[in-house]
């Protein structure tokens, strides 16, 4: 089902339920009300027969069906057409999920339309029923307690990513291996994260410019400044993130570099004790060899002192090498 709530609100207050979009095109006539009409990925036909009700725009009813959009904030005529990004922190997979919300908003009605399974928007609704004066100011109203609500759930999401960025820097200098995955998979999220939050600014701006055109209510103006206060602040920590996963990034490069020379520098003092000691081996295996050829004409073979003298030159060649070695700091 594509309807998740359908009401018709008189004077702030719920009037009227309808079972379907001709039954509240009925009553919207009969008793003048505001139609709140809640939506999740309705198909073609449910867009049409809205566009045909409330003279909506052909390229925005597109959009809405598509999705995939940014978030942004277009007026066609006295409707308004907005695009949120929802964020939702998932505590188990330690991940952020992006939703998508579509609004329209005209003189007497606002059609939500969700493309993803969060953020409900019921406690939303709940609350504003819970406040008629501010629910009678008009689908402006529903428009900012939409936004406040979208933008409230991003801090959440702050807590969820600077837990994270912490985590990573213990990573860091514990030399865990698939560090550099994390802050990728980190940076990447938080990138998707600004795309979602550095358009309400300027969406903030457009109402802004609107409400003083049209004269909107002044409370609220007053609720809306309150929201571009908040955005602004999940701005600046969003942009923080990006900065501190850069010098993560940075960090965790130098660090790698110093591991892998120092591993180098371990395996270089190994060759070269392996090499010393090689060499000190060697040098009596090579005396030993020139007297085992047996040959007959050789010097001080038939000497009584030979085999001695052997002896002594090969400890004699392999203790001077050993002192060489073990000044140069290789024994």
């Amino acid at each position: 089902m594509t309807i998740i709530d359908n009401a018709v609100y008189v004077d702030g207050k719920r009037f009227a339920n309808p079972d379907s979009l001709d039954q509240t095109y009925e009553v919207m006539d009969s008793c003048h009300g505001m139609a709140w009409i809640g939506m999740f990925r309705p198909d073609a036909d449910e867009m049409r027969s809205l566009a045909s009700e409330f003279s909506l725009h052909e390229l925005a009813v597109e959009d809405a069906i598509k999705a995939h959009q940014r978030p942004k904030l277009e007026r066609y005529d006295d409707v308004l057409f907005t695009v949120l990004r929802p964020a939702r922190y998932d505590d188990e997979s330690e991940t952020v999920e992006f939703g998508e919300l579509h609004v329209f908003t005209g003189p007497d009605f606002v059609v939500t339309i969700r493309h993803a399974e969060t953020p409900g928007l019921g406690s939303t609704r709940t609350r504003l029923e819970a406040d008629p004066e501010l629910l009678a100011l008009g689908p402006e109203a529903v428009l900012y307690a939409i936004m406040d609500q979208v933008v409230d759930d991003y801090q959440p999401v702050i807590l969820g990513l600077e837990n994270d960025i912490d985590e990573i820097e213990d990573q860091l200098f514990a030399g865990e291996p698939h560090v550099s995955l994390r802050i990728y998979q980190l940076s990447r999220e938080v990138i998707q994260f600004q795309r979602a939050i550095h358009p309400l600014q300027d969406i903030l701006q457009q109402l802004k410019a609107g409400f003083e055109k049209f004269r909107a209510n002044v409370e609220l103006e007053r609720r809306l400044r309150d929201v571009e206060d908040h955005v602004e602040t999940v701005t600046a920590k969003a942009d923080s993130f990006r900065q501190l996963l850069q010098n993560a990034l940075t960090v965790d490069g130098t660090l790698t570099t110093n591991r892998q020379n120092e591993a180098a520098a371990a395996e270089n003092e190994q060759v070269k004790k392996i090499s010393s000691w090689a060499a000190i081996i060697f040098a009596p295996s090579f005396v030993g060899s020139i007297y085992g050829m047996n040959f007959d004409i050789m010097p001080e073979l038939h000497w009584a002192y030979g085999y001695p003298f052997a002896l002594t030159l090969m400890f004699l060649v392999g203790l001077v090498m050993y002192v060489i070695f073990k000044k140069k700091g290789w024994i």
